[in-house]
C-alpha cells in the first residue's frame, strides 16, 4: 500500500509546508490573502474545463496542491495576533500602566513567582488585545488565581528575557509560540479581582479540577499521590514535585504522565460500555456516538487540550464515528485527518514537541510493531502479552527517538523494563482513578478505597525511582543535530519498506541513509572548531570557559559537585560537542590569542602592573573608580559578570558610556564571547 496515494496524504504535507513558510518566512497577511484568492480561482477554472475530460491535466494537481500550502499560509497568518491593530504590541505603552487581564491558563510555578497566562481586555482605558506571561510572587496566604478571573492593577510591561548562555533553551520562542511577547511581575496586594465568575467552558473546567482536588484532599490523599493523580487523570503536572518528575523522565515513562491516547482510549471503552443500551432507541446508532464524541471532548478541555490529548481525542472522535456508520477506517488515514482538523485550528501545534512526539509515536506503533510482533508470535497468551506490550514500547520508540535526542539529548536504556510492569496496570490505574475521582464527587469515597487507591500509586511511584536509580543505563548529553534527525528517519522509513518490499531501490536508500549519518557524525565530530573564551552569566557566581577544539576548560568559585550538573556547562558541552571538561580556580591575568585580559574581584587591585590589558572583567563587585581605571590602563572593552551588585553595574555603565568605551553586562546581553 502506497501512502502517497492517499489525497489527504498530500494535502496535510501542503498545509504544513505553508505553515512552515509562513512561520519562517514571514509573509504579509495581504500577501497570503491575494495568493489564495488566484490559487482558488485557477483551480476553479481549471476544474471548469477539466471536469468532462477522462484524463485530467496535472497542472490541476500542482495548483490544488499550491492552494492547500497559500491555506497553510493564511492559517498561520490569521492566529497571528500581532496581526490585530489593538494587540498591545501595536500600543503605544510606555512605563506603569492601567490594564485589565482575564486569566487564560496557569503554569507550572517557579521559586519565586506563580506564573499565568493572561488576556488583555483593556490598557489606560482603552481597549487592548494580547496575551502576557503574570508572574505573582508568592505567598502562603495568597490562593492562586482561577481560570476566568478578571484583574486590575497598575504595571509595567517587561520583554520576555532572551537566553543569556550558548545553547540554553529558549523560553521567549515557546511563549511566542502561545502569543505571547511580553511579561509583567506582580504582588499579592498590587492585584485587584474584579470577578471571579467563569465565563468560558475553560473556566468551568478549571472550577471542576478545583473541586476534585478539594474533595480529593478532603477525603485523605497526600500530596505526591495528588499531584500524580492530576497528571494521570486531568492532565495537569503543575505540582509534580522535581524528583519524582525526574524519576519519570529518567525510566522512560514519563509518557504516562501525559494524558495521551492510552487514556482517551480506556476511557473510550467505558464509554461504549455506558452508552451501549442507546443501540435500542431508535434514533440510539447517531445518539451514541455524538454523546461519547461530546465527553471526550469535555475530558479533553478538562485535561487542558495538550497536543498530545488533542491528537488522541481528534483520532479517537473519527474513529468513533466511523465504527458507528460501520464505515471502514484507514489507520494512516485517520491519523493524519486528525492532523490536518487540528492544523486548521491550531497552525502553531506543528513546532510544539508535544504534538511532533505524540504523532511520530503513533507512526511508529502502526508501522514498526507489525513487523516487530511477528518476527515471534508465541503460542501462550501469558507470553504472548508481555511480548506485544515489548514490541509496541520498542516500535514507539523508533518513532520518537530521533527527535527525543534532538530536544532532550539523552535515552532511557531501561524503557523497556520500567514500560513492561507499568503499562499492563495502567489501565487498572486509570480506570480505578476515575471512579475514584466520581465517588469523590458525588461525596461518597470508603477510607479504604482512598487507602488502596495511594499505595497503588505510591507503589507507582517507587518502582519508577527503583527503575531510575540505574544511572549507568541512563545515557545523557548525546548531541544529534536536526540534519542527523532527518538522516534517521530516512533510514527507519527505508528499512521498513526493505522489509515490505525488499527491492533493490530501497536497500540502496537504506544504505546511503546508514552513509549520510556516519558522514554527518564524522562531519560534526572532525571539522576545525574555533578556539573561544566565554565569560558565562551565572547568578552570584562567575564562570569563565577556554574552549580548545573538543576540551573545554571552566574557570570558577563554584562548589565542584554542584558544576558537575550545571545546565550551562551541560548545554554548552552538548551544542559544540566538547568530549573534554576540565574544572580549574579564578586568576587574575588570563591571555587568549592577543588578548590579554585583567579580572578585577571584590578587591580592586589594578596598580602597578606592568601591561595594559585588552579587557576588563569585573566580578564579585569591586570597590574601584571605574574612572580612574580606565584612564589608568585604557583597555578597549569593560565586561561585567552577573556576580556584580546591579548598582554597581549600572554606575559602570554610566560611565563606559561617558569614555565611549564598549561595556557588557552578561545579566543583560549574555554570555561574552571570543572566537
Amino acid at each position: 500500500m502506497k501512502l502517497l496515494n492517499f489525497i489527504i496524504i498530500k494535502l496535510t504535507a501542503c498545509l504544513m509546508v505553508g505553515i512552515i513558510s509562513a512561520h519562517y518566512l514571514k509573509p504579509s497577511f495581504n500577501l497570503g490573502l491575494y495568493l489564495s484568492i488566484g490559487l482558488i480561482g485557477a483551480v476553479f477554472f481549471f476544474y471548469l474545463r477539466l471536469k468532462h475530460k477522462v484524463n485530467t491535466s496535472p497542472f490541476f494537481a500542482v495548483i490544488t496542491y499550491c492552494c492547500m500550502v497559500s491555506l497553510g499560509i493564511n492559517t498561520y497568518n490569521l492566529q497571528n495576533e500581532q496581526l490585530q491593530p489593538q494587540h498591545y504590541t501595536n500600543l503605544e505603552l510606555k512605563g506603569v500602566i492601567d490594564i485589565v487581564f482575564k486569566v487564560k491558563e496557569r503554569l507550572k510555578p517557579d521559586l519565586y513567582n506563580d506564573k499565568y497566562i493572561v488576556s488583555l481586555i483593556s490598557a489606560n482605558q482603552k481597549e487592548a488585545k494580547g496575551k502576557l506571561l503574570l508572574n505573582v510572587k508568592r505567598d502562603s496566604t495568597f490562593n492562586v488565581l482561577p481560570v476566568d478571573c478578571i484583574i486590575y492593577t497598575k504595571s509595567d510591561l517587561n520583554d520576555i528575557q532572551k537566553p543569556l548562555n550558548p545553547h540554553q533553551f529558549d523560553y521567549s520562542n515557546y511563549l511566542k509560540l502561545k502569543q505571547v511577547y511580553n511579561q509583567t511581575y506582580l504582588r499579592p496586594n498590587d492585584i485587584l479581582i474584579l470577578s471571579e465568575q467563569p465565563t468560558s467552558i475553560y473556566g468551568l473546567a478549571d472550577r471542576l479540577r478545583t473541586t476534585i482536588n478539594t474533595r480529593l484532599i478532603k477525603a485523605g490523599f497526600e500530596d505526591d499521590v495528588l499531584s500524580i493523580i492530576n497528571a494521570l487523570l486531568l492532565g495537569q503536572r503543575q505540582t509534580i514535585d522535581k524528583s519524582i518528575y525526574n524519576n519519570y523522565v529518567n525510566s522512560g515513562t514519563i509518557h504516562i504522565l501525559a494524558v495521551s491516547g492510552l487514556h482517551v482510549g480506556i476511557l473510550l471503552l467505558i464509554l461504549n460500555s455506558i452508552f451501549k443500551p442507546l443501540l435500542l432507541l431508535k434514533y440510539g446508532r447517531i445518539l451514541r456516538p455524538l454523546i461519547i464524541v461530546l465527553l471526550l471532548w469535555l475530558f479533553a478541555i478538562v485535561a487542558g487540550l495538550s497536543p498530545s490529548v488533542t491528537r488522541a481525542v481528534t483520532m479517537f472522535s473519527i474513529i468513533s464515528i466511523a465504527m458507528h456508520l460501520k464505515r471502514p477506517t484507514n489507520i494512516y488515514n485517520t491519523l493524519v485527518i486528525s492532523a490536518f482538523l487540528i492544523l486548521l485550528v491550531k497552525p502553531t501545534f506543528l513546532f510544539e514537541v508535544g504534538f511532533q512526539m505524540s504523532y511520530l509515536a503513533v507512526l511508529g506503533i502502526v508501522s514498526i510493531q507489525p513487523i516487530l510482533y511477528k518476527l515471534w508470535q508465541p503460542r501462550y497468551w501469558i507470553v504472548d502479552k508481555p511480548w506485544q506490550i515489548f514490541t509496541v514500547t520498542l516500535a514507539a520508540q523508533f518513532g520518537v527517538v530521533p527527535i527525543s535526542l534532538f530536544y532532550f539529548h539523552q535515552f532511557p536504556g531501561l524503557f523497556f523494563v520500567s514500560n513492561l510492569v507499568v503499562i499492563p496496570f495502567l489501565g487498572l490505574i486509570l480506570g480505578l482513578g476515575l471512579l475514584v475521582i466520581v465517588m469523590a464527587l458525588i461525596g461518597f469515597l470508603p477510607k479504604t478505597v482512598v487507602e488502596i487507591y495511594s499505595l497503588i500509586i505510591e507503589s507507582l511511584n517507587g518502582f519508577i525511582a527503583w527503575v531510575a536509580q540505574f544511572e549507568e543505563f541512563l545515557f545523557r548529553d548525546i548531541p544529534f543535530t536536526l540534519v542527523q534527525v532527518l538522516c534517521a528517519y530516512a533510514f527507519i522509513i527505508s528499512a521498513v519498506q526493505v522489509y515490505k518490499f525488499k527491492t533493490f531501490k530501497w536497500v540502496s536508500l537504506c544504505f546511503i541513509c546508514i552513509i549520510c549519518l556516519q558522514t554527518t557524525y564524522v562531519y560534526y565530530n572532525f571539522k576545525d572548531k574555533d578556539d573561544a573564551f566565554i565569560v558565562f552569566n551565572k547568578s552570584r557566581f562567575s564562570m569563565l570557559g577556554f574552549r580548545t577544539y573538543n576540551k573545554l576548560e571552566i574557570h570558577h568559585n563554584i562548589d565542584s559537585e554542584k558544576l558537575i550538573d550545571d545546565p550551562i556547562i551541560k548545554n554548552y558541552k552538548v551544542g559544540e560537542q566538547i568530549d573534554f571538561v576540565t574544572l580549574d580556580s579564578l586568576q587574575h591575568v588570563y591571555q587568549f590569542r592577543n588578548n590579554t585580559i585583567l579580572v578585577m574581584n571584590s578587591l580592586g587591585l589594578y596598580k602597578g602592573l606592568s601591561f595594559h590589558p585588552n579587557l576588563i572583567l569585573l566580578r564579585n563587585s569591586p570597590r574601584i573608580n571605574l574612572n580612574r581605571v580606565i584612564d589608568s590602563l585604557k583597555p578597549q572593552q569593560i565586561v561585567a559578570d552577573a556576580s556584580n551588585y546591579k548598582s554597581y553595574v549600572e554606575r559602570w555603565k554610566a560611565t563606559c558610556r561617558a569614555k565611549k568605551i564598549p561595556f557588557h553586562y552578561t545579566n543583560e546581553k549574555g554570555a561574552f564571547i571570543i572566537k
